[in-house]
């Protein structure tokens, strides 16, 4: 998914919240405190009532967006520029495109990053179309850094020791990554067995 169909998809911040709770939930909130499934729509503030704890909560608790206070929307496309950057970006750029300082842009991506190698939700089966894509997280190497033995030279692409993470989605739902140890055909299988690979 690229910024232009981020744009079209998620126009208003209540498409954004919408989107999560249908991946999240699927038609029946949860509360992240209590675990009840009997609650209260709060519409004009997109939020839930819990009525077993008496707290409100939304669909963004115990996620990376919880706490941000910044729009969802933004973070969509930091998920998109972030997997679609086959090389990384840098914290200045992603602060660019998002028009927010390089520290906010930073800590963006280290929630992305960090989401995409341990949040347990990365377990859950997708259904019917799914594809899978890869990139490679990771800074170049500074000149004293380079002590590779085999490559003297700072290599490009799949020979990097950048870490390779792959993105499967599934089409009109929800998504998964995961860090890999490389992306060659069978480990896109691993991540999904109906998996389809978009290519380089």
């Amino acid at each position: 998914m690229n910024i232009v169909q981020v744009y079209r998809l998620f126009p208003t911040e209540a498409d954004c919240i919408l989107h999560i709770e249908r991946v999240r939930w699927q038609g029946k909130p949860l509360c992240p405190y209590c675990g009840s499934d009997r609650s209260t729509p709060m519409p004009k503030e997109s939020r839930h009532h819990c009525n077993n704890c008496k707290t409100s909560f939304s669909a963004t608790v115990n996620t990376i967006f919880h706490h941000a206070h910044l729009p969802l929307q933004k973070w969509f496309v930091a998920i998109s520029q972030i997997l679609n950057a086959k090389k990384g970006i840098a914290a200045r750029q992603l602060g660019r495109d998002l028009e927010v300082n390089k520290d906010t842009a930073w800590f963006m991506a280290m929630r992305i990053r960090r989401a995409m190698k341990e949040h347990p939700e990365q377990r859950a089966l997708l259904h019917g179309i799914v594809e899978v894509d890869e990139t490679d997280v990771g800074g170049k190497p500074s000149k004293q850094n380079r002590r590779d033995d085999e490559a003297p030279h700072n290599k490009r692409g799949r020979e990097t020791k950048k870490v390779p993470i792959v993105g499967a989605v599934e089409r009109g739902g929800k998504f998964v990554t995961r860090a890999v140890k490389n992306v060659k055909a069978k480990t896109f299988a691993r991540v999904h067995p109906r998996a389809r690979s978009g290519g380089r």
